[in-house]
């Protein structure tokens, strides 16, 4: 399982500091929307944040103009863009097309989407489905049961990564499972005290 560090809501040098501290340890490092909302996909870009060893994701969450936002963004050096799942038929279809023509991939954010949508959207054999605790839902969120329920129902998708209030001992529950591609870890190692000691902890859960 691979470990995917999430960044977000910090000042564009705070975003390059954590980049660089944690490229040699974790496998992805996720630019967060607020991110490209303040500084843009080229600020974000690879280079620019001096990544070698990771892959960049950049949480773009595209709900429209797929074509154009996947081109910009894989054209600034991400590996993975977002698009949600609640995007019409037609944006999911050209930004996965973007996607495999670039060679990279895409990541579908399935929050507030429902059974029949996800029905609509299952066909996308090399997309990232993504399950999702908003930040603004107050309720409670198990990873690893959600993800258990979401392979019973749609055992054909293949690539699923969960994000969402995870600490160790989900961490740990889902490295178990054996079902989850990726976890998706924020605060827990942005917001430690040594953000490279946590990553480290969480590696030796998912490896």
């Amino acid at each position: 399982m691979k470990l995917q560090a999430a960044i977000d809501r910090v000042t564009l040098e705070q975003a390059k500091d954590l980049a660089c501290q944690l490229d040699p340890i974790v496998d992805i490092i996720e630019m967060g929307t607020s991110l490209i909302k303040d500084y843009g996909f080229y600020a974000l870009n690879k280079e620019a944040l001096g990544l070698q060893h990771a892959e960049l994701l950049l949480d773009a969450k595209t709900i429209d103009e797929g074509q154009y936002e996947f081109e910009k963004g894989f054209e600034t050096g991400a590996d993975i863009l977002t698009v949600m799942g609640a995007a019409s038929q037609g944006t999911l279809e050209t930004t996965y097309k973007v996607a495999e023509r670039y060679g990279r991939q895409m990541f579908i954010d399935l929050m507030e989407v429902n059974d029949q949508k996800l029905a609509a959207i299952d066909q996308f054999e090399n997309a990232i489905y993504g399950l999702h605790h908003a930040k603004d839902d107050t309720g409670a969120f198990d990873a690893a049961d959600s993800v258990a329920s979401f392979h019973q129902k749609y055992p054909q998708i293949k690539r699923i990564n969960v994000a969402g209030g995870i600490d160790l001992n989900q961490a740990r529950k889902l490295k178990a499972q054996g079902i989850a591609e990726t976890v998706i870890v924020g605060s827990k190692i942005v917001k430690a005290a040594d953000p490279v000691a946590a990553a480290k902890e969480f590696m030796k859960e998912v490896k």
